[in-house]
């Protein structure tokens, strides 16, 4: 797991490939009046999440989440370096 902040407004991938891959834009972060659990409030923006809005507990979110991106354009790209445990990565 990235070593990842949060942000309200900003945007998530998966980095899934293929039909899987999505990326969700943050756009609340509240709590669960029932419970209290700490929620991420979302609207999918391309792939897989694209017209999906909805709120998943953080801990959810943290699972899904990969990186986050930027539109650059017409592409997402990743915003700072990999993730240690990316498995993109390759050591020489």
């Amino acid at each position: 797991m990235p070593d990842l902040c949060i942000s309200v407004g900003h945007f998530y991938s998966n980095g899934a490939y293929g039909r899987n891959w999505g990326v969700r834009m943050v756009t609340a972060c509240t709590a669960d009046p029932e419970t209290g659990e700490d929620l991420i409030v979302f609207k999918g923006v391309a792939g897989s999440a694209r017209r999906h809005n909805g709120s998943i507990t953080t801990i959810e979110f943290v699972r899904w989440v990969k990186y986050e991106v930027s539109l650059k354009e017409n592409d997402w790209v990743r915003i700072g370096p990999p993730a240690a445990d990316d498995p993109e990565l390759v050591s020489t």
